[in-house]
């Protein structure tokens, strides 16, 4: 399974649709929020089937904030990251993936991209195309999984 996996695109998808064009083999498109309605009109465009979360500025969408995603590795937390407090550690993402069994936690929020393993879960944010905060252009993540394998990539728009 392969998985474009973007963040914090908030109103603006030009980048991500670029992007989409150029992605082979891309399964399934995951959006962890800041801004749900982007995720539906890139499923439409694209016509690929398209996870998203609810963010801290989607004020008004009955979307959860945190779904789990059963892949065939094993279980996966996506969330925007607002509700555990992100921007401040990664601790409450942690003890979350943990309580529900994940092996990897996706996230958002931060605007900046991060890939790493803790306690044996795999930790990405892929950043964000529209904002980022890192002093890049933008970054999303492309995640290959299968059901002995975990590998993700954090790529910079250039």
């Amino acid at each position: 399974m392969r998985l474009y996996v973007l963040s914090d695109t908030h109103g603006v998808i030009d980048k991500a649709l670029a992007i989409y064009e150029k992605l082979q083999g891309v399964d399934m498109i995951v959006h962890l929020g800041d801004m749900v309605n982007d995720a539906v009109k890139i499923s439409k465009i694209t016509g690929k089937e398209t996870i998203s979360i609810k963010g801290n500025n989607d004020f008004f969408n009955s979307k959860e904030d945190f779904q789990i995603l059963s892949t065939e590795y094993g279980n996966l937390l996506l969330t925007h990251g607002h509700r555990q407090n992100v921007k401040y550690n990664l601790n409450n993402l942690l003890y979350k993936a943990e309580e529900l069994n994940c092996k990897a936690a996706f996230f958002g929020h931060t605007h900046m991209p991060l890939y790493a393993e803790s306690k044996g879960i795999y930790l990405l944010n892929p950043g964000s195309l529209t904002f980022p905060m890192d002093g890049s252009n933008g970054s999303y993540a492309v995640v290959n999984i299968s059901k002995e394998h975990f590998s993700a990539s954090v790529v910079f728009y250039n």
